[in-house]
């Protein structure tokens, strides 16, 4: 009897959900602010663009790190070398995939400090991209 009593209780529940799910959905409503936005967020950009360099910079530095440097591109390489002198073949494959993915991260980060460069120019001339 105490089954019985717990699944009608939760169907009940469930039937009350759908019920005011239902109605919500016929009512239809009015768009909230953050949906009816248009516009390609220039002024959210050009807002954001000196901390976009600066992060893209530390990274850039980063990778471009002597080998004492975490996440640099010379330790990388120094540690796929060990991996290749011990013998130890799947770490080497792991790591060689690794430096190769590092490698064109950087090329991607190149490309994005040339692009930001662009974007600040261009927010500056737009006097940071207001619609006025």
């Amino acid at each position: 009897m105490l089954t019985f009593k717990k699944a009608a209780v939760s169907f009940l529940a469930l039937g009350s959900l759908l019920v005011g799910a239902g109605a919500a959905v016929a009512d239809g409503g009015t768009p909230s602010g953050h949906t009816a936005r248009s516009g390609d967020g220039a002024q959210t950009l050009c807002k954001r663009v000196p901390k976009i360099e600066k992060r893209i910079e530390r990274a850039l530095e980063r990778i471009n790190g002597d080998a004492d440097e975490r996440g640099s591109l010379a330790r990388l390489e120094q540690r796929v070398a060990a991996a290749e002198d011990a013998g130890h073949t799947e770490v080497h494959t792991f790591l060689k995939n690794r430096l190769t993915a590092r490698t064109t991260l950087k090329t991607t980060l190149g490309q994005r400090q040339k692009d930001v460069a662009a974007v600040k120019t261009w927010c500056q001339a737009q006097e940071n991209g207001s619609d006025d």
